[in-house]
Order: structure tokens, then C-alpha cells, then sequence
């Protein structure tokens, strides 16, 4: 049940990065001034799909504290960087975001360290 855990966490950590970067993306770009950035993200805090990410970060800690119940903090940690590989990914298949050989490599170096790092 512990690596249930682990794996809500991060999944629940990839939807919040995710949503927020598409309502970012749909709320447009912010302008240099105080009030039109007050505005900006004042819109933001209030829409629905925004809490909805923040409601996500609440159940990702409350699923990380259940999987450090089950497991050593050196043996869970690693497996965080999952949700990196997952925004990667995502983000280049939602966002088109470029993926490029660098982040690739970077993703493999991810990889190699949770192996590594849960051992």
C-alpha cells in the first residue's frame, strides 16, 4: 500500500503543475504594472481549476505523509523525481514545449539516480 502512496503523491504533484501552467497559459501574459499583476493573479487564485491544483497539493501531502509512514524518507525521495519526468513529458505532449536533447538526457540522469537512490 506504501508505494500507493508514493505514486498519488506523484500524480497528484504532476496535475497541480500542470493545470496551473494551462491556466497561466489561458489567463495571458501580465503586464509591468502593479495593478494589472495584482489582477492577474488575483484571477487566478480564483479560478476553479487553480483551487482545484491547490486542492491537489493538499491530497499529495497528505499521501507522502502515509508513504513515509511505510517507508524510510532515503528510500521514498527518490521517486519525487517521477513527477519530473511526467511534467516533462506532459508538458511537451500539452504545451508543446520542446523536448530537447538536453532535458532527454536529463530525464535519463533522473532515472538512473531513483534507481540508484532507492537501493
Amino acid at each position: 500500500m506504501g508505494y500507493i502512496y508514493i505514486l498519488a503523491t506523484v500524480l497528484f504533484t504532476t496535475y497541480g503543475q500542470l493545470v496551473v501552467k494551462w491556466r497561466v497559459n489561458r489567463a495571458g501574459i501580465v503586464s509591468q504594472s502593479f495593478l494589472h499583476k495584482a489582477v492577474f493573479l488575483l484571477s487566478l487564485v480564483l479560478d476553479p481549476w487553480v483551487i482545484s491544483s491547490l486542492v491537489s497539493a493538499f491530497l499529495a501531502f497528505f499521501c507522502w505523509l502515509l508513504a513515509l509512514s511505510k517507508f524510510d524518507l532515503s528510500f521514498s525521495y527518490p521517486f519525487m523525481s517521477l513527477a519530473f519526468i511526467l511534467v516533462l513529458a506532459a508538458s511537451a505532449l500539452f504545451f508543446r514545449e520542446p523536448l530537447t536533447v538536453f532535458k532527454i538526457c536529463g530525464i535519463l540522469l533522473v532515472i538512473l539516480g531513483i534507481i540508484v537512490g532507492s537501493r
